[in-house]
């Protein structure tokens, strides 16, 4: 088949994908594997090589991410479950005192979203920002948009939380280099979409705590867990990735201690090691029996699940690309466009994430159309991880009605959809290109 003609294929791909998760309301995971099925019969592959191309997609992706989204998964619970993230946010709000709260949540909601799933860390935190805007009258947004920048900044930036995940999986990224680089993006955009956007913007709209709502304060059975051990805890598998990253750029291959680094600070053992910790000190040394982490360890992998298969159905449609020669074609194209991969890889993100409101489908789509990009490139090491925050980035901006985190902060601070424009889907899209330009600026030291 000819060059035009896969182009065509592709597009036509992307295109029948958008219509099937906005028009029809096809759940992404079965839209994204039956569009990779219409591509790799479009393109010309024969029958049984379009079905082996998604065993090897899926396998292959989900031998990783299903492993590091489900310990996470349990992870993020057990600091749920166990009062880890109030303990976090009264003891920050506490060192921070009333008059600078605002910082207080947002680093609050920076560290309780590397573990926890942004919606679950909002609901359990929104009490609080209730709780100050009553006393102090201010506007809800006050204090809400810095603890939903920092609960979307490392969402969207710092693993193990599933986007960067996915994305760092399927283009082959190290998540040493996506974990710093997500820090190091993360913190302007947290600053900049959080205590300073969410001061100017609650002089212009004030929100008051919905009538609708009625929140009381949560109960715990037991004393809530030490501030520095949940902090030691969440810090665990992050610091062994990173170490062992740069045990790899500094060490000689046959050096001891970075064939221990490399094997301890793998995400798989990092993760493993630090789920045991929270199971042991946040749950069995606290009084919960094994059957109850047990149950709460299962519970969590309830809405891991879906996660785990969107992300294994863009493992599927970035090799059904490959395998049909669809992805060679595309990636000389984008390869030959004047822009930079970094400024590439955030418009794909970008459109996708304005198409369909997903972020996780964004990040998946994106990263398997700019996977044959980086082959032709030869990009590898810290590039990749520059590309992982660009997609990133890209699929948090310009968050609007078709996401469902703009319908959940539209609920839960009882403003319409016009002000929840200028406050959700502005902070989302200020953090995204910040993200951008932190990026671009680090591309620019790193070949």
């Amino acid at each position: 088949m000819s060059a035009t003609m896969l182009i065509l294929v592709a597009v036509a791909g992307i295109f029948a994908l958008l219509y099937l998760v906005i028009q029809t309301k096809l759940h992404a995971f079965v839209s994204l594997m039956l569009v990779s099925l219409l591509v790799g019969i479009a393109a010309g592959m024969p029958l049984d090589s379009v079905i082996e191309s998604v065993e090897n997609g899926m396998g292959g992706t989900l031998g990783f991410v299903a492993i590091v989204v489900g310990l996470g998964a349990m992870f993020g619970k057990m600091l749920e479950v166990s009062g880890g993230v109030e303990r976090l946010a009264q003891t920050l709000l506490k060192k921070f005192g009333e008059d600078r709260s605002q910082w207080a949540l947002g680093i609050t909601g920076f560290f309780v979203a590397i573990p926890v799933f942004f919606d679950v860390g909002f609901i359990i935190l929104v009490p609080l920002v209730y709780g100050l805007a009553k006393k102090t009258g201010r506007s809800l947004l006050y204090y809400g948009i810095p603890l939903l920048a920092g609960l979307a900044v490392t969402h969207s930036y710092i693993p193990p939380t599933p986007g960067p995940i996915a994305v760092a999986d399927l283009i082959g990224a190290d998540l040493g280099w996506v974990i710093l680089f997500g820090v190091i993006a993360g913190i302007p955009s947290m600053i900049i979409a959080g205590p300073l956007f969410g001061k100017y913007i609650a002089k212009r709209i004030h929100a008051t705590v919905p009538d609708y709502m009625d929140f009381q304060e949560k109960e715990y059975d037991k004393e809530l867990p030490g501030f520095g051990m949940i902090i030691s805890i969440i810090l665990v598998p992050l610091v062994l990735i990173l170490i062992n990253t740069l045990s790899t750029v500094m060490l000689p291959e046959e050096n001891g201690f970075r064939a221990f680094t490399t094997f301890i600070g793998n995400p798989i053992v990092a993760l493993t090691l630090a789920t045991l910790l929270t199971f042991t000190f946040l749950g069995t040394k606290r009084g919960y029996s094994r059957q109850d982490v047990q149950d709460i360890a299962t519970k969590a992998l309830e809405p891991a699940g879906i996660i785990i298969l969107v992300t294994g159905a863009g493992g599927v449609f970035k090799q059904v690309l490959i395998d049909s020669g669809v992805g060679d074609v595309l990636g000389e194209m984008m390869a030959g466009s004047p822009l930079p991969p970094i400024l590439l890889a955030f418009l794909i993100a970008l459109v996708v994430r304005i198409a369909q409101g997903s972020a996780t489908v964004s990040m998946v789509t994106a990263a398997g159309l700019i996977s044959p990009v980086i082959s032709i490139m030869g990009l590898e090491g810290p590039a990749l991880g520059l590309i992982v925050i660009s997609i990133a980035a890209g699929a948090t901006a310009f968050s609007h009605v078709n996401d469902s985190g703009f319908w959940l902060v539209n609920r839960y601070f009882g403003i319409d959809v016009k002000d929840t424009l200028k406050t959700w889907t502005v902070m989302e899209t200020l953090i995204g290109f910040t993200g951008l330009a932190v990026a671009l600026i680090l591309g620019l030291f790193i070949a």
